[in-house]
């Protein structure tokens, strides 16, 4: 469904440039479920931002159902994104709109559908994530694992081919984490989506992955089903899954000297 080569993305000018992905390399199938690990500043989000239009890279290609999305002006890019459905790490509910207007907004927005279809179509989401019956709340009446589904219920109303999720379980409770993880499988498993799923929630990510790519430093070190992964000998996997505060992967990001740092500061001269 998404196929990525030779993606190349850096910030910032002269030596403060930073190579965020190096080289990356990657297919998503269709109708699989495909998680990005990797710690803070690995370059998940950069990823995802990518394959959404967000980002332009500086080289490469993105395919997505077999059409190259890199260079395409805001017009083309808005029809790929008819394909796509989002769950933000957030929610990205709106606050003034009850349970049943956030849900519709996309049906309202991007197709002709009279307002009885609609409110058919909002009850049947709902029913899919396990909240029929809250149509009538507003996001701040409704606990955090209520939001996120609800927040995925928009994200399907348009029936996407893809749907990308962001950090899905971050900030849940374990029950509500395994009713997130259980839908991502099932509208993978029963309605064929493709999903993409950015998360550092290891136990997660072992649940539902059919394919787990880990970043470091904007680099796959390792990519297979969780079952390679947890057998992994790379030494930057296992301190990763293992969470070890010591070994490649510095507690520092810092590339230079501290001492030579401090020396340059205004205080010392």
């Amino acid at each position: 469904m998404i196929t990525i080569r030779n993606l190349k993305k850096t910030f910032g000018e002269g030596d403060k440039k930073m190579i965020v992905l190096d080289n990356f390399n990657a297919d998503f199938e269709e109708g699989k479920v495909t998680c990005i690990l990797g710690g803070s500043g690995s370059g998940k989000s950069t990823v995802l931002k990518h394959m959404i239009g967000v980002y332009q890279p500086d080289s490469g290609e993105i395919k997505v159902d077999g059409e190259n999305i890199v260079g395409m002006n805001r017009e083309q890019m808005n029809k790929v994104r008819k394909k796509y459905g989002i769950m933000f790490q957030s929610g990205a509910l709106f606050n003034s709109m009850t349970v049943e207007e956030n849900v519709a907004l996309p049906l309202r927005e991007h197709t002709n559908l009279n307002e009885t279809t609609i409110k058919i179509m909002v009850k049947m989401k709902l029913e899919m994530v396990g909240l029929r019956g809250a149509e009538h709340l507003k996001p701040s009446q409704i606990s955090g694992g209520m939001l996120k589904r609800i927040s995925l219920a928009r994200a399907i109303s348009l029936d996407p081919k893809i749907v990308f999720y962001d950090e899905p379980s971050a900030g849940l409770d374990p029950i509500s984490i395994g009713v997130i993880d259980q839908l991502i499988k099932d509208l993978s498993n029963k309605m064929g989506i493709t999903s993409i799923v950015v998360t550092h929630e290891l136990a997660s990510a072992f649940r539902i992955a059919d394919k787990i790519i880990m970043l470091f430093k904007g680099e796959i070190i390792s990519s297979g089903t969780p079952e390679e992964i947890k057998n992994s000998k790379d030494p930057r996997v296992v301190q990763f899954i293992n969470g070890l505060p010591d070994g490649p992967i510095p507690f520092s990001k810092s590339q230079r000297d501290y001492g030579e740092e401090l020396k340059e500061m205004t205080f010392y001269n």
